[in-house]
């Protein structure tokens, strides 16, 4: 029957190898260790800026060690995986010190991995050289109902696809370091669409991106509200619109927040909500010439992006440690995904459509 036997959530095929988290802020605390616990996956210590945060995460999700530092965190020889959520200028430098270590088998970074692509791209070969495994946390990969529509599309069922799009306005919680930082909307939230769309649909050709300031964002930033269109060499045409301003939030005003996407075939259209800025589980229903006779069908299931993507993630880390291969969520991957990013900045500051073989991910060394 049409709208059966879809896989929302990963089968967890491992779980053996010794995680060492380095954070203890929101995604950290009510993400990762969430999942982690409920996945079965060993978190064997914990460390932060400060130790007496890194000591509340590691009560509240009876984490047994608690380090001074991250880098005593990485020294640690009973760490096998180094799970990173630390801000993008300070990454980099933990990342080179994980890469140094024998026992470190692997690391999962945050997003973006760098501020800059050179960065990302230089933190990529490194990797390679040293023979060990870095994975970037592009987590709405695993939100359910993305994967429920790749699913979909890879049946046929959706016939070639015309045109797709994702339509949030919703407000994000600006981690307080990137007010450091010009660039925040593109490299901070329309990554999470922009990375999904390439996972959808493959590399695009080309971006065009247009930008105005959030009214709601005191501090001083390039990009605000983004609106960017993608061609694919399918002939997809994609658009990402991130409306971070959304209306007034205030006492009183019921506010109509919400990230919407659809994705239209020659043979039918799935849509659906990411659930994010309700704290609801995601949706999709779809309807098709080819397997539902024309009728809307509506797959369901109870599990949310924000905490049960986040096994996905390090159950892709896990079992690429285990048997050796690739991880889904590769840095050569991502690389591309912040050459997209990179594209995006420049349609802004140029003006025009910018083409994805004007931005180079080339080793630099």
């Amino acid at each position: 029957m049409a709208g059966k036997g879809f896989e929302p959530d990963v089968k967890i095929r491992t779980r053996e190898f010794r995680i060492g988290c380095v954070g203890a802020g929101m995604i950290m605390a009510e993400c990762h260790l969430a999942a982690y616990k409920e996945a079965g996956f060993p978190a064997v210590a914990v460390a932060s800026r400060t130790k007496a945060s890194a000591e509340k995460v590691a009560r509240r999700w009876e984490i047994p060690t608690v380090h001074d530092t991250p880098e005593q965190l990485i020294e640690d020889e009973n760490v096998e995986i180094i799970d990173l959520a630390f801000p993008p200028d300070q990454q980099p430098a933990l990342i080179r010190h994980a890469l140094k270590q024998k026992h470190i088998k692997a690391i999962l970074a945050q997003k973006p991995l760098a501020l800059s692509l050179k960065d990302a791209i230089e933190l990529r070969d490194e990797a390679g050289r040293a023979g060990k495994i870095l994975s970037v946390n592009q987590n709405m990969r695993y939100d359910q109902s993305m994967r429920v529509l790749k699913q979909i599309m890879d049946s046929g069922a959706l016939g070639d696809i015309v045109f797709a799009q994702i339509d949030m306005h919703a407000i994000p919680h600006w981690q307080t370091f990137l007010e450091d930082y010009d660039r925040l909307t593109l490299a901070n939230m329309s990554v999470h669409h922009l990375d999904v769309l390439r996972f959808l649909f493959g590399d695009p050709q080309e971006i065009t991106t247009l930008t105005r300031k959030d009214p709601r964002t005191k501090f001083d930033h390039s990009d605000g509200i983004t609106v960017s269109t993608l061609r694919f060499p399918s002939g997809v045409l994609a658009v990402s619109l991130e409306d971070v301003w959304s209306g007034p939030r205030q006492e009183g005003y019921k506010d109509d927040q919400h990230i919407n996407w659809r994705v239209d075939g020659t043979k039918g259209v799935a849509k659906g909500t990411i659930g994010w800025p309700t704290g609801s589980a995601s949706t999709l229903t779809y309807a098709s010439t080819a397997t539902t006779g024309g009728e809307w069908v509506t797959p369901s299931w109870d599990t949310m992006w924000f905490p049960h993507a986040f096994i996905g993630v390090m159950e892709q880390l896990q079992h690429a440690v285990k048997t050796g291969e690739p991880p889904a969520l590769s840095v050569a991957d991502n690389v591309k995904t912040m050459a997209l990013i990179e594209a995006g900045y420049r349609s802004i500051d140029e003006g025009r459509t910018v083409k994805l073989s004007e931005i180079s991910t080339n080793s630099i060394n």
